[in-house]
């Protein structure tokens, strides 16, 4: 049996961990540059705000209910999830860490023939722990497969009979019934188009979507769909991916909070996104071959002029330097940036990615990198902050940041921000 873990209206419940105060109200949590919800309490969802509402659009609302706006705190978020995860590794030792918020455990390790009622202990047992150690609601749906455990874990969060306990097991016994009232637009996979292609077929739920002939879903949804289809039909596909994916690449970009003209605004913003990748290769014990550099205008605003960009270089020897990083994507920069534009975006994009231990040495080649200074830099930084030791070329200016209005203290990640117990 496969267990999927899914932590209840996450970004809200972290903010809620820290002021309880909180509970009962509506409470929402808006993307970069505070543009639109992405994360809604329940009773904000009883206003009918809506995912991906944009902020500017709820502005009523959030003044005659009193609602509480947040802005993304990701640094808070991501320890967070770190914790959740860490309990989670109690209950099994196989776990597949699916999302920020989400994870499939592997629960064969309860005792063969377990009953349904074995495994609603282990689930509740589990959600206690989870909200005792970390003061995180999730929800728990046990199945056959990684595909049913995602119908059940639905049914634990929303269905009103099984919501209060936020456990559901699916199994042969009950798997049908459920599949009968379960939407086909509501299955793990199963996007929009599928959807209605699948309605116009009369495979409205789960359950008639099963009834299809293999052949028939193969031709029209791939062996993707094939394979979901008999996930749905108690056979497992797909596994539990326990080790993470060696990355492909690793990209980091942001919306300026204003249109820039001013390339030293630019120039600091991309310098900050090279040095930020940099140090994601470090933690990962990884180096980059190559280096991206992108800026764009916003294609949005019609009566401004358009351009859009890229450069990439290759690096002499593959780095997680932040000083080399930087210095090839200000080369970069330079080759793609033009005068008399409003820029809304920068990024960059690190690839050909390889294991430390795999990088070639080059005799020959005059090398800047020094991976002793970089660890003392990443120590300090995660004693006393992010990016508190930095490459020059940063900066200090806060003229291309996020806009982050409504921004709430990194409680556990930041010293200075550590909640204080008067007695």
């Amino acid at each position: 049996m496969i267990a999927l873990v899914d932590c209840n209206n996450f970004y809200v419940s972290c903010e809620r961990v820290f002021d309880p105060g909180l509970n009962g109200k509506p409470v929402v949590v808006l993307s970069n540059n505070d543009g639109c919800v992405i994360s809604r309490s329940q009773e904000a969802k009883d206003l009918e705000i809506w995912m991906g509402a944009p902020a500017f659009q709820i502005r009523e609302l959030v003044e005659q209910h009193q609602i509480k706006v947040f802005s993304s705190n990701y640094t808070l978020y991501g320890d967070m999830s770190g914790r959740v995860m860490q309990t989670l590794r109690t209950f099994s030792p196989n776990v597949e860490v699916y999302s920020i918020d989400e994870a499939f455990l592997d629960a064969s390790g309860l005792p063969a023939g377990a009953l349904p009622q074995d495994l609603t202990d282990w689930g509740q047992l589990l959600r206690a722990t989870v909200r005792k150690n970390v003061g995180i609601p999730v929800g728990v749906g046990i199945g056959p497969t990684k595909t049913l455990a995602k119908v059940a874990n639905w049914i634990a969060k929303k269905h009103r009979d099984y919501k209060k306990w936020g456990v559901f097991v699916l199994n042969e016994e009950n798997r049908e019934e459920v599949l009968e009232y379960f939407p086909i637009e509501e299955v793990w996979g199963i996007g929009r188009k599928h959807a209605e292609r699948l309605k116009e077929k009369g495979a409205t739920t789960a359950l008639k979507f099963t009834e299809l002939p293999e052949s028939w879903v193969k031709r029209h949804m791939s062996v993707v769909g094939q394979r979901l289809q008999r996930e749905l039909k108690g056979i497992s596909c797909l596994s539990l991916e326990l080790m993470a994916q060696a990355k492909q690449n690793i990209c980091t970009s942001r919306s300026f909070a204003e249109m820039l003209e001013d390339v030293e605004l630019i120039r600091e913003a991309v310098s900050t996104h090279a040095s930020r990748c940099a140090f994601k290769l470090r933690r990962d014990g990884s180096c980059a071959g190559a280096i991206t550099v992108f800026l764009h205008t916003n294609r949005f605003k019609v009566n401004d002029l358009q351009y859009a960009n890229a450069q990439t270089l290759l690096l002499p020897q593959a780095s997680a330097d932040s000083r080399v990083l930087v210095k090839a994507a200000m080369k970069g920069l330079g080759m793609i940036y033009k005068k008399g534009y409003r820029y809304k975006k920068a990024g960059v994009i690190v690839s050909q990615i390889v294991p430390r231990q795999q990088v070639q040495q080059d005799l020959f080649a005059s090398s800047s990198e020094n991976p002793e200074l970089m660890k003392v830099v990443d120590k300090l930084n995660g004693r006393y902050g992010q990016e508190k030791v930095r490459v020059a070329a940063l900066g200090y200016s806060k003229g291309w940041h996020l806009r982050r209005e409504h921004l709430s203290p990194c409680y556990t990640t930041d010293l200075r921000e550590v909640l204080r117990v008067r007695g």
